[in-house]
């Protein structure tokens, strides 16, 4: 998972958009609707919300955000049970969780025999507005050459194309070194999923869509595989990021770091950016977790979508590309927010 298009979506991104608003339903439920949540480490999801509170304009969460930082870890769930309520927005689609993750690459600062597929920089004129060139005539023709828009040169474009759903990642030097490089931008393309194509064409079976099989099938089908990527239109450009320490995770929309597994990307038509979110994963593995809505995504759309951040790295990147599972998400707001949201039944 996470993206820009992520500081547009900053701009009002605390109030819910009024054509989401119309489309979902939005019920307030108690603190003991909510499975586990007794269970939780809420110290460890204070500290997130306070990575990115203080960036709120909304004077709501502004005051939210100072108040925040007067309470300790063990006095954290006190904090949310106070100045917060539940809020299920709901729209036409199920719960559906995803996983995401930071990949690492191989690279290099310049093309060699090996490493020959570029992370490019978004040139000036896809800013426009509106769509600008799709995938394959940025990848098949001479547009982007000899511009100087390359950052690195990978040796995977099956890695890379990859990288471009996650929106960040690290690239290992061939010299020993390292970068990081985060979401810039993107041509205005909507993003096809090659897993859905797959299905389409009865190579895979619905239940059998992960990264790992579509990687696996890629590279034992190159020609077709490479077709295969070029069936999604859309197209990420990338920057160099350089004021994260390693330690940290990449930045999300936020332009702050993100948290393993207390962070999600999600739609911020529903979900304002900054706010606590409530998960109820189910599946194999259940998960009850506070989480901050710090992150969004082309394909993170509904009230009731997420993605949620699994780390840095190929362990990392096997437990996301594994996660699909049911489940549903509850809003925090605060509570002159939550009230405001049903002024009929209050």
């Amino acid at each position: 998972m996470i993206a820009t298009l992520r500081s547009l979506f900053l701009v009002g991104a605390m109030t819910i958009a009024s054509a989401a608003e119309a489309e979902a339903t939005r019920s307030i439920l108690s603190f003991d609707d909510l499975r586990g949540w007794a269970e939780d480490d809420h110290g460890a999801a204070l500290s997130v919300f306070l990575n990115t509170c203080g960036d709120l304009d909304d004077p709501d969460w502004r005051a939210l955000c100072g108040v925040a930082r007067t309470y300790e870890p063990d006095a954290a769930r006190a904090f949310f049970e106070l100045f917060f309520r539940p809020v299920l927005v709901e729209d036409d689609k199920e719960g559906l969780f995803t996983g995401y993750f930071e990949p690492e690459l191989d690279g290099a600062r310049t093309r060699t025999d090996r490493f020959k597929y570029p992370i490019y920089k978004m040139p000036p004129e896809a800013r426009a507005e509106g769509p600008w060139l799709s995938r394959r005539d940025i990848l098949t023709g001479d547009v982007m050459q000899g511009r100087g828009l390359e950052i690195a040169w990978v040796d995977d474009p099956v890695e890379l194309f990859f990288l471009q759903i996650q929106g960040s990642g690290r690239i290992r030097l061939s010299d020993g070194g390292a970068l990081r490089v985060g979401y810039g931008g993107a041509n205005g393309h909507p993003y096809r999923s090659i897993g859905v194509e797959l299905v389409r064409r009865g190579v895979l079976g619905a239940h059998e869509v992960s990264a790992q099989m579509i990687r696996a099938w890629v590279r034992k089908n190159p020609e077709a595989g490479a077709e295969l990527l070029l069936h999604n239109p859309s197209y990420v450009f990338f920057r160099e990021v350089s004021r994260v320490a390693p330690e940290f995770g990449p930045l999300g929309a936020m332009n702050r770091s993100i948290t393993t597994m207390r962070s999600i990307a999600a739609d911020p038509a529903y979900t304002p950016l900054g706010a606590p979110v409530w998960v109820e994963k189910d599946g194999e593995k259940p998960l009850r977790r506070l989480m901050i809505a710090q992150d969004t995504g082309a394909a993170i759309k509904g009230a009731q979508r997420a993605d949620i951040f699994f780390g840095t790295g190929e362990e990392a990147g096997q437990a996301a590309g594994k996660l699909k599972d049911p489940g549903r998400m509850v809003l925090l707001l605060p509570i002159q927010r939550a009230y405001a949201l049903l002024p009929d039944e209050f």
